[in-house]
């Protein structure tokens, strides 16, 4: 027996510039990277050379047989200094776009993955009141530029994360441990992505544009609902409510977390741990989808955007990945208005602060040579996009 996917699903796998181009020197993070006790475990360096082998990462999208790539653009190169555009760099997203148009594939094109230009980190970041007036100019050019390539726009990658990693714990850039800070920047963030949805959708009509939400499968202990529902609305609701008429809402789910009356508790003993320190729980994709599907009040669609595990184990990838899309199925089965599914990553690349340690990549990548070899964790999802059904 088979579960069957609806025949316009979408099959897609993920990649960010920061992660994978190598040498995004005028961004936020390089400089975070090279800040001594930033707490990073190395630099990006080279990254996966992916700058000059875009090639060879679409011909193994198209060897995967999937029919959507979503990568992103790095806003530090296209406009390297405040008004300042490089129509060098600009080209080199379009010709991607039109490498993956030509081979059936549609892109899906991130506008902000987690890098700033340092010059937008100087002049405040997320923090000053006319920062989504500067993003929204950038994004009305960039789409207006790439217009005839875009199949799918996401504005801002988790700005949950960007908020509360970089303005309250102070381990993204900019490094800032402050209650007021995280809260302008959280509203900052949810204006900057409605103001780049408008922009986006003058320069290029008719262009899906939506947001990725980090979510988690939050789980109440006894005595842990009031807390739970405190970092939900934290966390989670701010930005599920920004998402109101955009057309798709993005969830980014890899596993859950339990919540007792002070907090997080830690893992379940007997449940595996993943070397990011969290549960092995497949389960949570099925989970999130859910409740944004009803959080949203049934009105704005579901893609996954991003799901996946680091493991250096890769059965247990694939053990994973059967769990989530038997999930995805269910909520498919129940209603839910599910588009699409996208594996994090393509590649194993720079995971942030944990550097090349974990691996999320259906496609193993020589840290010397560069060298792309695909594990078969990549030969099982091949397999089940092609039937469109998972076994």
């Amino acid at each position: 027996m088979t579960r069957a996917f609806p025949s316009s699903f979408e099959w897609g796998t993920a990649t960010a510039a920061h992660q994978i181009e190598g040498q995004n020197w005028n961004n936020d993070w390089w400089e975070w990277e090279h800040r001594p006790g930033s707490g990073v475990a190395e630099p990006s360096g080279d990254a996966c050379d992916s700058w000059d082998r875009w090639r060879e990462d679409v011909a193994l999208v198209r060897e995967l047989g999937l029919n959507t790539y979503r990568f992103s653009i790095e806003w530090s190169r296209i406009e390297p200094e405040e008004g300042e555009w490089s129509h060098a760099a600009i080209d080199h997203y379009r010709r991607i776009g039109e490498a993956l148009r030509e081979d059936g594939i549609q892109p899906v094109v991130t506008f902000h993955h987690f890098t700033s230009p340092r010059w937008f980190a100087a002049r405040g970041g997320w923090t000053v009141p006319d920062a989504p007036d500067v993003f929204a100019r950038f994004c009305e050019r960039a789409a207006r530029e790439l217009a005839p390539v875009l199949g799918r726009v996401c504005t801002i990658n988790e700005p949950g994360v960007v908020a509360i990693m970089g303005y309250l714990m102070g381990v993204f850039p900019p490094g800032v441990s402050d209650e007021d800070a995280h809260r302008r920047a959280t509203t900052t963030l949810c204006a900057a992505h409605r103001k780049a949805v408008d922009a986006i959708r003058a320069a290029a009509p008719g262009v899906p544009a939506g947001l990725t939400v980090s979510m988690t499968d939050y789980q109440p202990l006894e005595g842990g609902e009031t807390k739970l529902d405190e970092i939900r609305a934290l966390l989670e609701d701010v930005f599920l409510d920004a998402t109101g008429g955009d057309d798709f809402v993005g969830v980014q789910s890899y596993s859950r977390a339990r919540i007792g009356p002070d907090g997080w508790v830690g893992p379940e003993p007997g449940v595996p741990v993943l070397p990011l320190g969290y549960e092995y729980y497949p389960q949570a994709l099925a989970a999130t989808i859910r409740r944004a599907w009803e959080y949203t009040e049934r009105a704005v669609p579901v893609l996954v955007t991003e799901n996946g595990i680091g493991t250096d184990d890769d059965a247990q990838r694939i053990d994973y990945l059967k769990v989530a899309l038997a999930g995805v199925a269910d909520c498919l089965d129940e209603g839910i208005d599910v588009r699409g599914y996208t594996y994090w990553s393509l590649l194993d690349n720079f995971e942030w602060t944990f550097g090349y340690g974990p691996k999320f990549g259906l496609v193993e990548v020589d840290r010397t040579t560069f060298a792309r070899r695909s594990k078969p964790s990549a030969k099982f999802f091949a397999d089940v996009v092609r039937r469109n059904a998972l076994p």
